[in-house]
C-alpha cells in the first residue's frame, strides 16, 4: 500500500467549525489507514499555529498562510475566467509542494477536501483521486444570487455558473466525488451535463458524542444565573446564511416570543461577528458573544437551540451538536436537511416564521416535553451519527477495504 495526500482549504485544526470539524475527523480517520502527507491553508494566527499539531498526525505537511484580499481575488479571478472561490485559493508554493511531494513519495491516493482544492491534482497523476465536495456549493451562489439585487446578483450568478462547471470536471475526474447527504447527492448528478458514469457518494458528518455529553459540560454561569428563557443560535457569524438566520429570528420569530415571556434572552454564539450581527446586541435581550473558548456550556445553558436558516447546505453540524447535548432544537425545514430524525420526537420543524415561534413557544411552555426531546436527540445522535459509523466506508472509498471503490462502480 502506498501513501495518501490530502488537500484541505483550510488546516483541519482546530477542529471548531463546521468543514473543519468534518476535515479533522477525515483525517484522523486516514492518518489511521496509510500514511499520510497534508497541504492546506491557514488564514489565523490560530490556523497557523496548529503546524504542530498536524505533525503528529502527518508524515510531512505545507500549511500556506492565505491572505489575499477578496477584491484581488475577484479581479484575478474575472481577467481569467474562474471561480472566486478557485483564485482564492491558488497558492504557487502549495502547489510546488504537491508537485515535490508527488514525485518523492510513494502517493497512490490524493483525497481533496473542498472543491476549492481540486485545482491542485495534477493531469498526470494516475492514482486514485477522492474528492468530498461536501455540498454543492454552485447550488448556493445560485441561491444567493436569487436573493439580491444588482451587481452582487450578477457577481454571484457568475460565481455558480463557473462553479457548476468545475464541479463537473471533478466529478469526471474523481474515481469518486463525496457529499455529506443523498439530497446533495441528487442534487448534484441533476446539474452535471453527463451523469452517466458519475461516481458520487454520501458520506455523512459525525459528531463526537463523548465530547459533546451533556453529564460531562456544566451550563455556563453568566448564563445559567440569569433568568430567560435563554434561546441560542452557534454558528461562523460572518457567514451568510448564518447571518440572515439571526437576522431573521431577531425581526421576526423573537417579538413573538418576547410577547409571551418578555423576560427571553438571545443567545448568538461564534467567531467573526459582523457589524450586522454585532448590531443586533441590545435589542430583546440580544446578546453577541462572538468567539468562545469552548461552545459547549453555552449549549448546555440554553432551554432552546433555534437554528432558522433558509439556505443549508449538507448537514448541519450545529444541530447535531446541539441534539448531542440533549437541547431541545427548533429549526428549519433547510436546517433539518440530511438529519433523518423524527419532528416532534428529535427535534421541532417549523415551515415559516410563524410556525418556527409557535414550535418554540410549545417547547418553552411544556418543559417536560422540551427535556424528552433533548433526551431523544441524544440518544438519536448517539446511535446514528457517531464519527465511527459515519466514516465506516472510508477505508473502502481510499482503495484500503476488501472491496475498492473504483469509476466502474458508477456504471
Amino acid at each position: 500500500m502506498g501513501e495518501i495526500l490530502f488537500l484541505a482549504h483550510r488546516v483541519p485544526f482546530p477542529p471548531n467549525r463546521g468543514d473543519k470539524i468534518r476535515s479533522h475527523h477525515l483525517l484522523r480517520a486516514l492518518a489511521a489507514l496509510a500514511p499520510v502527507h497534508v497541504g492546506c491553508f491557514g488564514e489565523t494566527v490560530e490556523d497557523m499555529a496548529a503546524d504542530s499539531a498536524l505533525a503528529d498526525l502527518a508524515r510531512s505537511r505545507c500549511v500556506v498562510h492565505r491572505a489575499k484580499p477578496l477584491a484581488r481575488a475577484g479581479i484575478e479571478a474575472i481577467a481569467n475566467n474562474r471561480p472566486v472561490s478557485l483564485t482564492a485559493f491558488a497558492s504557487g508554493r502549495l502547489r510546488d509542494w504537491i508537485d515535490l511531494t508527488l514525485a518523492m513519495r510513494p502517493i497512490d491516493t490524493v483525497f481533496v477536501f473542498s472543491g476549492q482544492m481540486g485545482q491542485y491534482v495534477p493531469d498526470g497523476f494516475r492514482g486514485r483521486v477522492i474528492i468530498d465536495l461536501c455540498d454543492v456549493d454552485s447550488a448556493k451562489f445560485e441561491a444567493y444570487a436569487h436573493d439580491h439585487r444588482g451587481p452582487r446578483a450578477a457577481l454571484y450568478r457568475r460565481e455558480a455558473r463557473l462553479l457548476a462547471r468545475e464541479e463537473a470536471r471533478l466529478v469526471r475526474r474523481a474515481d469518486a466525488a463525496l457529499l455529506v447527504t443523498e439530497a446533495e447527492v441528487e442534487l448534484l448528478r441533476a446539474r452535471l451535463p453527463d451523469p452517466v458514469g458519475a461516481n458520487v457518494l454520501a458520506l455523512g458528518n459525525g459528531i463526537d458524542t463523548l465530547l459533546y455529553d451533556p453529564a460531562r459540560i456544566a451550563p455556563h454561569a453568566a448564563i445559567a444565573g440569569v433568568a430567560g428563557p435563554h434561546l441560542m443560535f452557534t454558528g461562523q457569524m460572518d457567514y451568510p446564511p448564518n447571518i440572515a438566520a439571526v437576522e431573521r429570528f431577531v425581526a421576526h420569530i423573537l417579538p413573538t416570543i418576547h410577547a409571551h415571556h418578555p423576560g427571553a434572552q438571545f443567545h448568538i454564539v461564534g467567531r467573526a461577528p459582523t457589524a450586522r450581527v454585532r448590531d443586533l446586541a441590545g435589542e430583546m435581550g440580544v446578546t453577541v458573544w462572538g468567539s468562545v473558548p469552548d461552545i459547549r456550556p453555552f449549549i448546555a445553558a440554553a432551554d432552546l437551540v433555534v437554528a432558522p436558516l433558509a439556505i443549508a447546505r449538507g448537514v448541519q453540524n450545529k444541530v447535531l451538536e446541539a441534539m448531542a447535548m440533549a437541547r431541545p432544537v427548533v429549526l428549519s425545514g433547510e436546517a433539518a436537511t440530511g438529519i433523518t430524525a423524527c419532528d416532534g420526537e428529535h427535534f421541532a420543524i417549523g415551515r415559516d416564521d410563524a410556525a418556527l415561534a409557535a414550535r418554540a413557544l410549545a417547547l418553552l411552555q411544556d418543559k417536560d416535553g422540551a427535556r424528552r426531546m433533548g433526551q431523544a436527540a441524544r440518544r438519536f445522535v448517539v446511535e446514528r451519527h457517531g464519527w465511527d459509523a459515519m466514516l465506516a466506508p472510508l477505508a473502502r472509498l481510499v482503495g484500503r477495504g476488501d472491496s475498492p471503490v473504483t469509476r466502474r462502480d458508477a456504471a
